[in-house]
């Protein structure tokens, strides 16, 4: 009976193996895409709510910034197709109205699949300082990932004040950090961190470029932007730690140009926003893989034995 049971167990354990393993090499997608004044009206257009619901849907996590959704329908809209596309569920987290002119308010907003992770906490960030839109901050808890729970800080910078902002982003750090017990901390957003708001001088007023705790994952020679006309790394992820370094898969700090992977034209991608998306991946947990090695061993031996009794 041992031989049977063990060679149904390895068995098993190989097509968790195939399935772990195709995971770990996909990761866990985390998304940054700044919207460009995503209200109701903009969610009504047909082929702008497709082309987000097919960007969307690629991430385990997105941050949504410039969403301008007071009564929180056009998010609704989106989620609804969301929830049609691939018959996932999706939630949603917005932050208030944030701004310092009623003309420009805006939200952050976090969509996440339901069977991916679980929002843990959340806080907006209330101290004086030079954020126009101070960051909503965001705790996620993940068995798919191999961090495990990790918090999210969004940054859409005002521009002319971004080399001030991104530096006060170590502020939230300490106080979330602090407040949560947590240092899996990672930044994301239109931090306007390039071409003539952030130059490599102006890098050393800033404690994130400055603190080698603090990685950069989209490089500073990346064009997050649309148009021909500019040519800027404004969009960013930033994680703390060696640990939090340590889980996300090497290199896979990008832009993701949907223009080229959907065969849009440059007319429909601006239809969507002026900014490309920028996106991470974070390891997959692996749980099946760390099942008891003794039991494999003794399963292999037991196998081997009544295959090969001459042994």
């Amino acid at each position: 009976m041992w031989p049977f049971t063990c060679l149904g167990f390895l068995v098993l354990l190989s097509l968790l193996s195939i399935s772990t393993g195709k995971s770990a090499e996909n990761g866990f997608r985390i998304c940054a895409y700044n919207l460009q004044n995503f209200n109701k009206e903009r969610a009504s257009h047909t082929m702008t709510l497709h082309s987000l619901t097919r960007i969307v849907a690629r991430c385990h996590i997105t941050l949504l910034q410039h969403v301008v959704d007071p009564d929180g329908e056009a998010i609704k809209t989106l989620l609804a197709s969301l929830n049609r596309y691939d018959g996932t569920k999706f939630h949603s987290v917005s932050s208030e109205l944030l701004g310092k002119s009623p003309n420009d308010m805006q939200q952050y907003v976090f969509i996440w699949r339901h069977n991916a992770a679980n929002l843990t906490n959340k806080h907006q960030y209330r101290k004086d300082g030079p954020f126009v839109r101070a960051p909503f901050v965001v705790k996620f808890q993940s068995s798919k990932t191999l961090i495990g729970e990790f918090i999210l800080v969004p940054l859409h910078s005002e521009p002319l004040q971004a080399i001030q902002e991104i530096d006060s982003l170590y502020d939230v750090f300490e106080e979330v950090s602090s407040m949560w017990n947590n240092t899996d901390v990672m930044f994301l957003g239109d931090f306007h961190a390039g071409c003539g708001f952030v130059t490599r001088p102006d890098r050393k007023s800033i404690r994130l470029y400055t603190n080698s705790s603090f990685s950069w994952l989209i490089g500073e020679q990346v064009d997050t932007t649309v148009t021909d006309s500019t040519t800027c790394p404004y969009d960013r992820i930033v994680v703390h730690g060696q640990p939090f370094l340590k889980a996300v898969v090497p290199y896979s700090g990008k832009v993701f140009n949907f223009g080229k992977e959907f065969k849009f034209s440059r007319a429909k991608v601006l239809d969507v926003s002026d900014h490309y998306p920028v996106e991470v991946r974070l390891k997959g947990s692996g749980l099946p893989l760390q099942a008891t090695p003794l039991t494999v061993i003794l399963c292999v031996a037991v196998v081997a034995r009544f295959l090969l009794p001459g042994l």
